[in-house]
């Protein structure tokens, strides 16, 4: 590697994005081709309702009493790390395609770190919540006994091992000093970096799926010693429905993510592994789509999580109506003020016309019977 006057022998800090992309073989468009556009709009539409259907899912857990359990703020954080993951995709969204050329080294490192932070949240917070469970489901309890500040210990302690995570190649593990290590689908990333990266969380996969299985086979064989219609059948039954939402959450998560993994440990061991680019953009798709899932499994697999999203999105409609009303001239409290009102009015005048109509039998009564007769015919009177 020769040496230049505006980097240091054998280091190319100073050379740009497209240096690198030219270096391992992949190409950054110059024009948005048709195939790009529908990309781009299909991935920002995408992202987009990532972003609110997770907003959904924190604020279902923050205001619903029911969901305050060390259990549920996990299952809050992940939809955090969700979340992350929508924002993530939506920056890669700008900064993709003929952007490319535009980026600065930092930018590129930014948009890269993003993605591997959303991960390794996203498979710290599964691997806390099997842990969580593997420790809650073997005293056949549905709610662990950890205390909220050691759930905020390690709800800190994920996103600092995920951001850690997303800037380790930013802080020296790349291939701007090493040009012949450099690998294909991640042009300034080292290929032993991403070895490393795709086996840590295909191993952390592995983990998890046993664990779970071990708590099945748990279940399965503690719940022959209960029966269905006692305390203790519907505990077991509240168990289990929980553990199969869990599970479904780890297997669509694993569906999603796996494809890239392993594509990205393909270009981390083979030297000259131009065809992964092939398969980039759908793996790429599938990773993204998981953040949009596990939303609509919560709203599947949970009422009470299904309930108050209802209530949440009410509540959005009836403000949303009541702006409506406003820009019509007179606000939505109002007419229901004064609608209330009338009826109240309506139903003020029937009783009394009620009460003047009894006034007049009694006194008619009374004047053509004897005082006991009239007390027992007002006796039997309609109130």
């Amino acid at each position: 590697m020769g040496n230049d006057g505006n980097h240091t022998p054998d280091c190319y800090f100073n050379r740009s994005v497209e240096f690198f992309y030219n270096n391992s073989g992949k190409l950054i468009s110059q024009v948005w081709r048709m195939q790009d556009r529908v990309m781009l709009g299909l991935g920002l539409s995408v992202c987009i309702i990532i972003i609110l259907l997770n907003i959904l899912v924190i604020a279902s857990i923050a205001i619903n009493r029911r969901f305050h359990f060390p259990i549920y703020y996990l299952l809050g954080n992940l939809a955090a790390s969700d979340l992350f993951s929508g924002i993530s995709y939506l920056y890669l969204m700008f900064h993709t395609g003929p952007w490319t050329i535009n980026l600065t080294k930092h930018q590129w490192f930014v948009r890269q770190g993003l993605v591997e932070t959303s991960l390794t949240a996203s498979v710290l917070n599964l691997l806390v919540i099997a842990v969580e469970r593997h420790q809650t489901i073997f005293t056949m309890q549905l709610h662990s006994n950890m205390t909220n500040r050691r759930v905020v210990l390690l709800i800190l302690g994920i996103w600092a091992l995920a951001f850690v995570m997303g800037l380790v190649p930013m802080m020296g593990w790349h291939c701007l000093c090493d040009l012949e290590h450099c690998s294909t689908m991640a042009p300034m990333y080292t290929r032993s970096y991403l070895v490393f990266w795709a086996v840590l969380n295909l191993t952390t996969f592995t983990v998890m799926v046993v664990m779970y299985t071990h708590i099945f086979v748990y279940v399965h064989r503690k719940s022959r010693c209960m029966s269905e219609h006692t305390t203790q059948g519907r505990h077991r039954d509240t168990i289990i429905n929980l553990m199969k939402t869990l599970t479904i959450i780890l297997g669509a998560f694993v569906v999603c993510w796996t494809p890239g993994l392993v594509v990205l440990l393909l270009d981390g061991l083979i030297f000259d592994a131009h065809y992964v680019l092939s398969f980039e953009k759908y793996c790429l798709v599938l990773a993204e789509c998981n953040s949009l899932v596990n939303p609509i499994i919560y709203s599947f697999r949970d009422k009470d999580m299904r309930s108050t999203f209802k209530r949440i999105l009410c509540c959005c409609c009836r403000s949303s109506s009541e702006q409506q009303g406003e820009q019509q001239g007179e606000p939505l409290g109002t007419q229901i003020n004064s609608l209330k009102q009338e009826m109240y009015l309506k139903l003020k005048n029937y009783l009394s016309s009620r009460r003047s109509k009894r006034r007049a039998t009694l006194t008619s009564l009374a004047k053509s019977e004897t005082p006991a007769a009239a007390c027992r015919t007002s006796d039997n009177l309609p109130d």
